[in-house]
């Protein structure tokens, strides 16, 4: 059974940090990255590894956030620096495992970020 659990959320004060991790039960995942989705708002990416080992980000966070993994302990996570009010949300992780042509999703159950001003 594919899992993906999430911890580090919390409160913390803009301008703080917190570092997530994604514990998951599998290394098979191709691509795995972080989502978040604030209230009234669609989910959205916040950084991901590619399928070819790169890295991408979201604007928004772009030289505040870290995503990285330990393929040893088959967990990612995010450091997030210089967080902003503008950065709650619940924050998902994903990964997806290529299965007959096509990419299947996972995803943990959300861990809960809020930055007060």
């Amino acid at each position: 059974q594919v899992q993906l659990v999430e911890s580090g959320g919390g409160l913390v004060q803009a301008g703080g940090s917190l570092r997530l991790s994604c514990a998951t039960s599998t290394s098979a995942f191709g691509i795995m990255g972080w989502y978040r989705q604030a209230p009234g708002k669609q989910r959205e990416l916040v950084a991901e590894f590619t399928s070819g080992g790169s890295t991408n980000y979201a604007d928004s966070v772009k030289g505040r956030f870290t995503i990285s993994r330990n393929n040893a302990r088959n967990t990612m996570y995010l450091q997030m620096n210089s967080l902003k009010p503008e950065d709650t949300g619940v924050y998902y992780c994903n990964g997806r495992i290529g299965q007959y042509g096509r990419w299947v999703d996972y995803w943990g159950q959300g861990t809960q970020v809020t930055v007060s001003s």
